[in-house]
């Protein structure tokens, strides 16, 4: 039996049913798209023009290099605006200065080295240069200036000292020199970052959890349902706290734990939990961080990542998608050689090689066992494969209350009716549903969650969001109203049919209507009866807009679609067709190429006519038993899709009350018990 599968396609009624090993979870759902039919439009034409990327390292010198010669040439510019603003004042030679003391006109000299700053007596300034290395005095009485014109003007003497004065005289050659230290620094800094990336490149990239860390310290208590991997996975707990328990009596724990299931039930988490109820070091890795384009990087990080666990062992190493790096050697255009290969052989060599490894186990996780290496899965490597099952009703109860704990809820709120209501649900899906609900809530300004923002978020997360702009005409509506309760019908009078919960013709997502349907108790088994009756259900659309509105529209399509896959399914795998007998002419996904089963043509064209021509035969089988159901309840059908229009929305009590009251008994749990 398969996992859980959601079939939505553009302009078309879709049929969900989640399918876990014997229950069936169907939505009927019509799509918006529906009402009208598909026309062809030429679309206009983009062309975008391509430019080579570049190396982002080379970007960054240049980027560095240019942004130094910005700023040295603005501040070349500025120190020059600031030195031509400073050489303003006028400067007069010794012999004009001369002159002027003697005629009297100068009131003060300020010698500062061998700048002279002049004061006049009409309040100008004025600068001159003395001779270098001879007093003031000395030089003015060479120019002929006399002791008695000297002593008349007030002299200064500064001295050349102090911050400023070695500040302006050493700007121009220490800031060109700041520049070009600063330049090569960057430039250094670069090419040191290259090497040691090139250093580092074959460094193992996992993340570790201390175990000291009680912030992201998960334990059993946290992962809910799962009791069977949770005892299978027991012992390695045990092996990690109390080893010498298993040592003394010769018992060796595996080196390998491979956890198998569909996405979102919880691989990771009880990985996580292992190690956080053992008190252990976890390392955490996903697959394709081991593969890299250089051939050897990968198998120098397998190594680097063994060694970091060795250190610190007792550890376990988690690798998440294992399949990324696990696949079968030799298949696809990679060859024999390629990097990937590498990675595998040094992993096999790790888990089982020369060297004993004792304390340090692994764990991997992945959802497609059947594409792995056999010598990955040998025993001595992961030689013990923990199974994960979406979870039944029970399980799916206490993850609710899991992931309930820090939500405040109304007192209406009944998580088993929600369990109840979400069969297919993983782990993952649970979690979305519950907060989506606490969303709902917050965004209508409610300070708890209610039992009704869990139902609506239920249809939110298999769906999509309520289309409230998307308005039906009401030819649309009507159509969607009597496609619905044609599924609706049939699903409450044929006896091996899930029983309806609910109908709505209120647009979400890309649907405008959907029945759910919710088997009365979890199966582990689908009988061939039970698989002819969801074929005839999900005819039901198709059949009634047929026989009611002599035409047909897109919306059908996706249940014509998962009914011929089902009735295929029947005929080629499970060994229901009488005609051809208890063979099961498709493999389990083919040879593994370029990452996918490529499925092989195993038998004739003779068989081929056959397998089609029975299939024809099963859905023309089921077209005739809707149609005669239909044309039998007819007013049941009626009544139906008038309560649709007018409330958009049935629920299962009120949809109960319309069957009884035309004649029709509502399936109860003893109804499926004693079919035969």
């Amino acid at each position: 039996m398969g996992s859980p599968a959601i079939f939505l396609s553009g302009g078309s009624m879709a049929f969900f049913y989640f399918f876990q090993k014997s229950s069936l979870f169907s939505f009927f759902v019509y799509n918006s798209h529906t009402m009208s039919t598909p026309e062809k439009q030429q679309k206009p034409k983009i062309i975008i023009k391509k430019t080579p990327k570049k190396d982002p390292e080379q970007s960054s010198i240049l980027s560095y290099i240019v942004s130094v010669l910005i700023i040295f040439i603005i501040l070349s510019g500025a120190y020059s605006l600031i030195a031509r603003n400073t050489s303003k004042t006028p400067e007069v030679p010794l012999s004009e200065l001369s002159t002027d003391i003697k005629a009297g006109n100068v009131t003060s000299i300020t010698v500062n080295g061998d700048s002279l700053d002049l004061v006049y007596k009409n309040g100008d300034k004025k600068v001159s240069k003395k001779e270098t290395g001879e007093a003031l005095s000395q030089t003015l009485t060479n120019l002929g200036v006399s002791t008695t014109d000297i002593a008349k003007i007030k002299v200064d003497i500064k001295s050349d000292t102090g911050f400023a004065y070695w500040a302006i005289n050493l700007a121009p050659i220490i800031i060109p020199l700041l520049f070009i230290i600063v330049f090569i620094w960057f430039i250094t800094r670069q090419v040191k970052g290259a090497g040691m990336q090139a250093m580092t490149f074959g460094q193992s990239k996992a993340r570790m959890i201390d175990p000291n860390d009680k912030s992201q310290r998960v334990t059993f208590k946290d992962v809910a349902g799962a009791k069977e991997a949770k005892e299978e996975l027991a012992e390695i707990v045990d092996f990690l706290k109390n080893p010498k328990k298993f040592l003394d009596i010769g018992a060796r724990i595996p080196k390998g734990i491979l956890l198998m299931g569909a996405p979102g039930t919880g691989k990771t988490l009880l990985a996580r939990a292992v190690a956080g109820e053992a008190g252990v070091a976890f390392f955490s890795i996903s697959g394709s961080e081991f593969v890299e384009m250089f051939v050897g990087v990968g198998a120098s990080r397998v190594r680097d990542l063994f060694l970091m666990a060795k250190r610190t062992a007792p550890a376990i190493i988690f690798v998440d998608e294992i399949d990324a790096v696990g696949r079968v050697r030799g298949v696809g255009a990679g060859g024999g050689n390629d990097e990937r290969e590498q990675t595998l052989n040094q992993i096999l060599v790790e888990m089982d090689g020369f060297e004993p490894n004792e304390k340090v186990i692994v764990m991997a996780a992945t959802n497609r066992p059947d594409v792995l290496d056999p010598a990955l899965l040998r025993p001595g490597r992961f030689d013990r494969r923990v199974t994960l099952d979406l979870p039944d009703r029970a399980d799916r109860e206490e993850i609710l209350k899991v992931h309930a704990k820090k939500k405040p809820f109304a007192e209406d709120v009944n998580l088993s009716v929600i369990a109840e209501r979400t069969p297919g649900f993983s782990g993952a899906d649970l979690y979305s549903l519950m907060n989506e609900g606490a969303i709902l809530a917050a965004r209508e300004n409610r300070l708890k969650v209610s039992q009704y923002d869990l139902i609506r978020s239920i249809e939110k997360v298999m769906l999509g969001p309520e289309r409230k702009s998307h308005i039906l005409s009401k030819k649309e509506k009507e159509i969607t109203a009597y496609h619905e309760a044609g599924h609706a019908v049939l699903a409450s009078i044929l006896p091996y049919a899930d029983p309806v919960h609910k109908i709505s013709i209120i647009s979400r997502g890309r649907a405008a209507g959907y029945v759910l349907k919710l088997p009365i108790e979890d199966r582990k088994l689908q009988s061939k009866k039970e698989f002819l009756d969801d074929i005839a259900v999900s005819l039901g659309g198709y059949v009634t807009e047929q026989m009611l509105f002599d035409d047909l529209t897109t919306g059908p399509s996706n249940d014509l679609q998962v009914s011929t896959a089902l009735a295929r399914d029947m005929v080629t795998k499970y060994g229901m067709s009488e005609t051809l007998g208890p063979v099961a002419l498709e493999g389990q996904g083919g040879k593994v190429l370029f990452g996918r089963g490529v499925e092989e043509k195993e038998f004739s064209d003779k068989v081929a006519a056959e397998i089609d021509a029975e299939v024809s035969r099963i859905m023309k089988e089921a077209e005739t038993k809707a149609k005669t159901t239909i044309t039998d309840k007819r007013n049941l059908l009626d009544a139906i899709a008038k309560r649709l229009i007018e409330t958009e929305t049935i629920e299962r009590p009120e949809f109960e009350t319309i069957l009884v009251a035309h004649g029709v008994t509502p399936k109860q749990k003893l109804d499926i018990e004693h079919q035969v």
